[in-house]
């Protein structure tokens, strides 16, 4: 989507960290086993969950660098910055997002910062790298971003490179932290499998981020400029392009592992396009994701 040129971004609820040493290697499938390819398929665009934590704190070589410094998100301040820089449109997909969720849910309240950082950096979940993905961390409300993962999503998974294709991995991060007001994120557990948990959430993130979608062109600044201009239909194509790419059934045929639903985490590539659509299509109150049976997931 594209952002109104003279819309003012409110870059408040973000932060950039810079300077994290990368230690040791990106997760992959294949050699690295299936374990190691299920903690990066469980945090591609996902919370990040803690059973998984262990192994993925050992494959990054430990925490943060000592030499991490917190730095200024600047000259984003006008959609026009949002359009041509990654970074500034992240701030101001965070303020419109922000602002779409606060109509919506009853005692809203933000994600407790939207982090932007490179290479890696320490969540209250533990460690956070562009190896991990990004992911929503439920002890501090926050979302971890790396934005040169945008890249990896293109490259390695084949997903589209066009701006709400980008946008969508935030407004999926966002629509974790709406699950975790309204109580379904503490209808998690440690399952894994088509009908579980963790695949209900990730298809209510996927629902939600389509909500946000279709009605972002009608969110206003302090100034009563929309954040956006109306979506159209190839940058719907791009966010289930992203969508489809980390579905789980195309995470595991990309790392050359055999497709096994009862390791599903996420959805397979089908389902969260067609939940991504629901949401666009219906809004957030069809998003009931832990309220449908199994066959109609």
């Amino acid at each position: 989507m594209t952002f109104n040129d003279n819309v003012r971004i409110d870059t408040g609820r973000v932060s950039k960290r810079s300077g994290g040493a990368r230690r040791g290697g990106m997760i992959a499938g294949g050699g690295a086993g299936i374990v190691l390819l299920l903690a990066l398929g469980s945090q591609l665009l996902g919370v990040n969950l803690m059973p998984f934590a262990p192994a993925v704190e050992q494959a990054l070589g430990g925490g943060g660098s000592a030499q991490e410094q917190e730095v200024a998100l600047t000259g984003c301040e006008t959609g026009a910055d949002a359009n041509e820089d990654v970074e500034c449109r992240m701030a101001a997909t965070s303020d419109a997002l922000n602002r779409y969720w606060e109509t919506q849910v009853g005692n809203y309240r933000a994600p407790g910062d939207v982090v932007l950082f490179t290479g890696q950096t320490q969540s209250a979940c533990g460690a956070a790298s562009s190896a991990t993905g990004p992911f929503y961390c439920p002890a501090d409300e926050a979302i971890y971003l790396d934005v040169a993962f945008f890249e990896t999503l293109r490259s390695d998974y084949g997903a589209s490179d066009g701006s709400l294709s980008q946008m969508y991995v935030l407004a999926h991060e966002w629509g974790h932290h709406i699950s975790n007001l309204i109580g379904s994120l503490q209808n998690v557990g440690r399952e894994t499998g088509p009908a579980s948990g963790s695949v209900r959430l990730e298809l209510q993130a996927d629902c939600f981020a389509g909500a946000w979608v279709q009605n972002a062109s009608s969110v206003p600044d302090d100034q009563g400029v929309p954040f956006l201009k109306p979506v159209t239909r190839q940058e719907i194509a791009d966010a289930m392009s992203a969508a489809a790419a980390v579905g789980d059934d195309h995470i595991m045929e990309s790392a050359g592992v055999e497709v096994n639903p009862e390791r599903f985490s996420h959805g397979t590539s089908e389902q969260r396009q067609r939940w991504f659509q629901t949401g666009y299509e219906q809004g957030p109150t069809a998003c009931g994701t832990f309220d449908v049976p199994a066959d109609e997931l």
